[in-house]
């Protein structure tokens, strides 16, 4: 079975990293920093739209986006993994998958060489046999292109999408994938308005859910 994983707020707690680089930037600017609340609800589309809220929170000129853009994205790729954490019970899930033959992969609006490196300081990047960051393709999720291209470097077999926000149900609807909703990460709406096959609130969750689609698919 081929899966896919959003990785901010779904595999990852990375919002603490972007508050830093966001509030470093602002900090230069002479500005109140954001809290981290803030910073979640920004998540979700990118680091350029991202930052561009984070400019309008703060009443910053859009003109000054390509500086203070550059100003972010060089502070997070410095430390992109410093205070974020995999969700609890992540690493234990993706080894699970591994040792039952499942092939792994990784679709976020990140770009490629951050959403590795983060990977890899906290220990992931092992247990991916494709990552598809943001860079990838000219379309973005929630453009369907991005997974279909993530699902396609997997090869052939059953598929299941899995992330955590409005954005991921989006694609995953567009891409005509079954989607898992993790409950507990940077969604801003109820999980009932959103198109979804599964949903869980632990990663221990998530293991029985895939046996079961895996069992449903070898009886047939």
């Amino acid at each position: 079975m081929n899966i896919v994983f959003d990785l901010d707020g779904t595999l990852v707690d990375s919002a603490p990293d972007l508050m830093v680089a966001s509030n470093k930037m602002l900090k230069g600017e002479g500005l109140e920093p954001l809290d981290l609340a803030t910073i979640t609800s920004f998540i979700g589309n990118g680091l350029p739209k991202l930052v561009e809220r984070v400019l309008r929170a703060r009443g910053i000129a859009q003109s000054q986006f390509p500086r203070l853009y550059d100003e972010v994205r060089d502070f997070y790729n410095a430390a992109p993994a410093d205070e974020s954490r995999p969700f609890p019970g992540v690493p234990e899930l993706l080894e699970h998958l591994k040792e039952k033959g499942h092939k792994l992969g990784v679709c976020t609006n990140k770009p490629e060489e951050p959403a590795r490196l983060m990977l890899n300081l906290l220990g992931l990047e092992k247990y991916f046999d494709s990552v598809v960051g943001g860079d990838a393709l000219p379309e973005k999720k929630p453009h369907p292109a991005p997974l279909l291209l993530a699902f396609e470097r997997l090869g052939e077999g059953e598929r299941l999408y899995v992330g955590d926000s409005e954005v991921d149900a989006e694609v995953a609807l567009a891409a005509g994938v079954r989607f898992a909703i993790y409950t507990e990460g940077y969604r801003k709406q109820a999980v009932e308005g959103l198109p979804h096959d599964f949903r869980f609130d632990h990663f221990d969750k998530l293991g029985p859910i895939i046996d079961d689609i895996a069992g449903e698919t070898a009886a047939a």
